[in-house]
């Protein structure tokens, strides 16, 4: 999709050295996927702290609502813990109603042009008692003064966020998971082939 992009862009007058921007993080992003893959303990040690919770809201905004949407789908599918995705815009809308201690939030908040938005919902959920984890670019220390924990992942363009982010969501209903006693290679009512129409 990022290299469509970048195809009906020059078609539109994008600039030549932003095709090329864009075209250089795609081809960092394998390492970049594996410095995230790096931090499996660090996460494991998260999800150590939240394995018996039976709610999870997730929260993202802009290229990072569809990853909120399935990293709560992912943590559903293989731990059975109930989790639903939320653009972080419209929490004030209904979902903060059900925020408490015991209904963590994992915000997908990089340093992008919606991180101040992010942080103010991050905010809100802390001043209701919500404990959060908080998916950020690295080297964002301030975070850490309003999230309970923290997972990073490496800088890159904003519209390639979704492609680190997904990653730490997807090892952290893995650990999930496997705390729980789920076998994740075989999630209880999922077809993962198509054997009937």
């Amino acid at each position: 999709m990022s290299l469509l992009v970048v195809f009906f862009g020059r078609q539109r007058n994008m600039p030549l050295v932003t095709g090329r921007r864009v075209i250089k993080e795609l081809e960092k992003l394998p390492d970049k996927i594996r410095e995230i893959l790096k931090l499996n303990e660090e996460i494991k040690n998260i999800a150590e702290k939240y394995y018996k919770f039976n709610h999870f809201a997730y929260l993202g905004r802009k290229y990072n609502l569809p990853v909120a949407m399935e990293g709560a789908l992912k943590l559903k599918e293989i731990s059975y813990i109930h989790a639903e995705g939320f653009a972080a815009g419209e929490m004030k809308h209904g979902p903060i109603a059900l925020i408490d201690e015991s209904f963590p939030s994992m915000f997908i908040a990089p340093l992008d042009s919606v991180y101040e938005k992010n942080l103010s919902n991050i905010e809100e959920v802390k001043s209701r008692g919500g404990k959060v984890i908080a998916v950020t670019t690295k080297g964002n220390d301030e975070i850490k003064a309003v999230a309970d924990d923290v997972i990073y992942m490496p800088k890159t363009l904003e519209m390639l966020t979704p492609i680190l982010s997904v990653v730490s969501l997807q090892l952290f209903a893995y650990h999930m998971a496997v705390l729980n006693g789920r076998d994740v290679d075989k999630p209880r009512n999922l077809a993962k082939s198509v054997t009937v129409e």
